[in-house]
């Protein structure tokens, strides 16, 4: 008898700069063939399944979501990321491509949203 070998899975919701940032290292480190990648529209009822699925294991259900070994979830997609590249041996300052998102257009993104939830308060409050 053959004992199956566990496969870590990753869900990635659509248009989610941290999931983008998450596959980019899959991508980069050359795993990503080494992992169940389970992706989704925001919505969808594909969501509420994978919502479903992560609900017994996570206080709080964000994405990107994994489960990096039998029973062990987490949101984090810096936490993520660490994971692979450590698997890989690779140190993500080092991954070129992951980095130049990361650094640029990521970073823009969320500055961009910063603003914009500033300004959102502002307004509330005025």
């Amino acid at each position: 008898m053959t004992r199956k070998t566990f496969k870590p899975v990753v869900y990635l919701k659509e248009n989610c700069p941290f999931c983008l940032k998450v596959r980019i290292a899959l991508l980069e480190t050359g795993l990503a063939l080494q992992v169940d990648t389970r992706d989704f529209a925001a919505g969808s009822d594909e969501e509420q399944k994978i919502r479903a699925e992560l609900q017994p294991h996570m206080e709080k259900i964000s994405f990107p979501a994994a489960q990096l070994e039998p029973g062990g979830y987490v949101s984090e997609s810096d936490d993520i990321v660490a994971f692979f590249a450590a698997i890989a041996g690779r140190d993500p300052k080092e991954m070129t491509v992951y980095r130049n998102y990361v650094d640029g257009v990521f970073s823009m993104s969320m500055q961009l949203w910063k603003e914009n939830m500033e300004l959102k308060k502002a307004a509330s409050s005025a």
